[in-house]
């Protein structure tokens, strides 16, 4: 009979011991010496066997936004900035627009223009498809601006009204050609607009398009493509990277979340939902700041706030006057509004065109510095008198009228526009000009100033990308247009009419160059700033160095490098990271 060999056991059973001995003794020294860093139960990276310093896929990313997607759709984006944002990951036009404002192709190879100005091919890339693998080809351009085409198309008016009036012909695969009834330089910024699958969106009409299901789960050409179920029925969004357009992720993809608010936002944040949080406004800053492991990145969005002066015979008489609006300008301190009114998150800024515009130029109009001082002997210059420090007048043929100078200033009736509007009769009280705040709803504020019913608009423009501004300074659109502030200058005019019909680029800057001077000189509006925006990010993301923020692709445009763990010991140290 065979006797067990009980020898090896038994070691086993001594070298437990020895191990449960020195678990006792660690826990004993964590206990008693609570600065020793306790391991981590998470599993360390794991680095590839040809490069040791590149990690494994890491998990995904959460970001949230205030509000919800409506429509991912490029058709029907413009209405909701969520739409807006997520489209510009999903979609490419034709063409798009470069950090200098300068159009490049995007879906297209390039463009030529006829001889004649009226006829505009494009030629498509070659290798271009969209996420399910199908080729893109013009029959997907002859179906996205078809739609546009429809009187059906429930979209805006000036998009509907700019594409009734071109003939598109698709010549093959590669190209097709719009045809306009007049040289019309601004429609290359229609074409930056996304494209949709034709073969996907087959039996679709203007009609119906707003209760198609690819609304919810679209399929385009861009950086970024929707995956897994129906955000409706999960209640987030999930982006990964397009494999044939998109970057190399170390992280699994992108991941949406929406809140109704921003101290919703905020909280999810605190309490570890969230990677990041967008589109932070002035108000949530400076809570959002002092939360732990924040990191808050700011840059300026496209649009900007100005003070429309009415010139026209419903206005107030003394803003006819140069000198006079000149002074008002003079009055005020834009870095102490921005301060007081918007916790500093905005950019002081001059002129009609934002620094991201082809057309812009920081020397025009000049800046003018706050001098109230100045101001006010200037306003005694036009011949208002200062009585006890409230203006009357103006003087005529040497007598002096009782009218005290007082302006109606037009506000929209929210937190941040009242905020401004206390802001600027605090400042102007100083140079003795009264402010009669009007305060109006959104309806009601378009019809006062469709109406002229102010004397100064507190106003936020989004101009186009294109830098035409026929529609807000020609001498049409003070009747057909947005020119509320009635500036009647035919030279001006002049410029902005012939820029339209010029498809050359650098010709077209020309004109809206003459434009800009006629605009500085004559002054019939006063540029307050360009307001920002702020995204927050986790410090447990690494290597995110985000730089230009003018579209979430700007924003992104660092991913390949994100990441949400440390880099591995002796691999250095990732760049952006503080």
């Amino acid at each position: 009979m065979v006797k067990p060999n009980l020898r090896w056991q038994i070691g086993l059973a001594m070298l437990c011991l020895l191990v449960v001995a020195a678990l006792l003794s660690l826990s004993r020294s964590i206990a008693t010496n609570p600065s020793q860093p306790v391991l981590s139960l998470l599993p360390r990276p794991t680095a590839t066997p040809t490069d040791p310093c590149t990690a494994a896929p890491q998990g995904w990313l959460y970001e949230g936004l205030v509000g919800a997607p409506r429509y991912l759709n490029p058709l029907l984006s413009d209405a909701n900035p969520v739409d807006q944002e997520l489209v510009d990951l999903l979609f490419d036009g034709l063409l798009r627009y470069d950090a200098r404002g300068r159009l490049v192709p995007a879906l297209a190879a390039g463009w030529d223009v006829s001889d004649d100005g009226l006829t505009v091919t494009f030629t498509l890339r070659d290798n271009i498809f969209w996420q399910d693998g199908t080729a893109v080809t013009t029959a997907d351009i002859a179906f996205t601006y078809g739609l546009l085409q429809d009187p059906a198309f429930p979209g805006a008016q000036r998009d509907k009204t700019l594409w009734s009036t071109v003939q598109m012909a698709v010549l093959d695969e590669k190209q097709v050609q719009f045809t306009l009834p007049a040289p019309y330089a601004p429609f290359l910024e229609a074409t930056t607009r996304g494209l949709l699958p034709a073969h996907l969106w087959a039996g679709t009409t203007a009609a119906t398009i707003t209760a198609n299901p690819l609304n919810s789960q679209p399929v385009g050409t861009g950086p970024f493509m929707v995956s897994g179920p129906d955000w409706h029925e999960t209640g987030q969004l999930v982006l990964t990277a397009n494999p044939s357009a998109g970057p190399t992720l170390q992280i699994s993809g992108l991941i949406y979340r929406f809140y109704a608010d921003e101290p919703a936002l905020l909280a999810a944040f605190s309490a570890g939902e969230l990677h990041a949080v967008n589109r932070l406004t002035a108000e949530a800053v400076p809570s959002a700041a002092v939360l732990p492991g924040m990191r808050l990145f700011t840059a300026a969005v496209p649009r900007y706030t100005q003070l429309l002066f009415n010139l026209s015979e419903t206005g107030f008489g003394g803003l006819k006057s140069l000198p006079v609006r000149m002074a008002l300008a003079e009055g005020l301190d834009k870095k102490a509004l921005i301060t007081a009114a918007l916790n500093g998150q905005a950019l002081p800024l001059e002129g009609p065109y934002l620094p991201t515009s082809a057309a812009y130029d920081p020397a025009v109009p000049p800046v003018l510095a706050s001098n109230p001082l100045s101001a006010t002997a200037d306003l005694e210059s036009a011949g208002w008198l200062l009585p006890e420090g409230v203006p009357t007048g103006p003087r005529l043929g040497g007598e002096t009228q009782d009218v005290p100078f007082t302006l109606r200033l037009l506000v929209l009736d929210t937190a941040e526009q009242r905020d401004l509007a206390a802001e600027l009769g605090r400042q102007w009280a100083l140079i003795g000009v009264g402010v009669d705040v009007r305060l109006a709803d959104p309806a009601t504020f378009q019809a006062s100033l469709r109406d002229r019913a102010f004397d100064v608009a507190l106003v936020t423009i989004n101009p186009p990308a294109d830098p035409d501004l026929y529609d807000f300074w020609s001498q049409e659109a003070i009747v057909k247009g947005q020119n509320y502030a009635a500036w009647n200058s035919r030279r001006a005019s002049e410029a902005l009419e012939a820029a339209r019909q010029v498809w050359n680029q650098e010709e077209r800057i020309a004109y809206y160059r003459a434009f800009l001077q006629f605009y500085a000189e004559a002054f019939p509006a006063l540029t307050l700033y360009q307001p920002t925006i702020s995204y927050g990010l986790s410090d447990g993301v690494y290597g995110a160095d985000i730089g230009r923020m003018d579209s979430p692709r700007d924003r992104y445009s660092t991913a390949a490098e994100w990441s949400l763990t440390p880099p591995l010991d002796g691999c250095g140290v990732v760049e952006g990271q503080p």
